[in-house]
């Protein structure tokens, strides 16, 4: 039987006004955040669906019964708006299930859930994506901070393991260490969650990939990207990228071998 993934978010649109000479034109393109992923996880144990962003205010469960068809949430540059706002709250102004407590819940009842960072995660650019004290945040291994948690390093740092972190099943199999990364969002860490790896001291020793439980359920940070920018196309490409995130999901599930 295969582990059912919702991938949340990864998508964007795009609006450019196009100035030339005297005259003017705008355009409109739409891009995929995680194509990476979806090649990573192609002929795998995993069964993946992908709901980009602008799909998810209507698309993503309003029931427990809705969610329980998955074993893995990935919430992935997205902010928590979203969720919050559907239409029929947003345009209508009616009354819906509250989907950052289904989640939670879902959670708690065995489910594995993962944030992965973003302009969009955590608290994201400009405090925007304000996960910081919601039913979310309840069962994320870390806590956000309450401002733009943005870590950029354009020279790249790589990420130093805790004593140990090579034994776990997340990097079994990994040629260590992890190649280049590009930025990250700044988190800290809950008591009794496991950092497994974070970012240099130099770069303050943020983590960048915690791990905890929620009840039931398994939870999960990685406060960088699953691709460009800050995860960049080398690290794409490493050998590793794809085993990273199955060894990942199979965590979540329950499933490692």
């Amino acid at each position: 039987m295969k582990t059912k993934v919702l991938l949340v978010g990864e998508s964007w649109a795009t609006s450019a006004t196009h100035y030339k000479g005297f005259d003017q034109f705008g355009s409109v393109t739409f891009h995929l955040g995680a194509e990476p992923l979806v090649a990573a996880l192609r002929d795998s144990p995993f069964e993946l669906t992908y709901m980009p962003a602008h799909e998810t205010a209507e698309g993503f469960p309003f029931t427990l019964e809705g969610l329980a068809q998955y074993d893995v949430i990935l919430l992935s540059d997205i902010g928590a708006n979203t969720l919050l706002l559907p239409p029929s709250v947003w345009l209508h102004g009616r009354p819906v299930p509250n989907r950052l407590k289904l989640i939670r819940d879902w959670t708690a009842n065995g489910g594995g859930l993962a944030m992965i960072g973003g302009y969009f995660s955590f608290q994201g650019i400009d405090g925007r994506a304000r996960w910081r004290r919601t039913p979310v945040e309840e069962v994320l291994p870390v806590e956000c901070l309450p401002y733009d948690d943005r870590i950029e390093v354009p020279e790249g740092f790589v990420a130093e393991l805790a004593p140990g972190a090579e034994a776990h099943p997340i990097f079994k199999g990994l040629e260590l260490p992890l190649p280049l990364l590009l930025g990250a969002n700044e988190v800290v860490a809950k008591p009794g969650a496991e950092v497994l790896a974070s970012l240099p001291a130099s770069e303050g020793g943020h983590p960048l990939l915690v791990t905890g439980v929620h009840g039931k359920g398994r939870t999960l940070a990685w406060t960088s990207d699953v691709g460009p920018h800050w995860l960049p196309q080398p690290f794409v490409d490493w050998p590793g990228y794809a085993p990273l995130w199955r060894n990942m999901l199979g965590w979540l599930a329950g499933r490692e071998a």
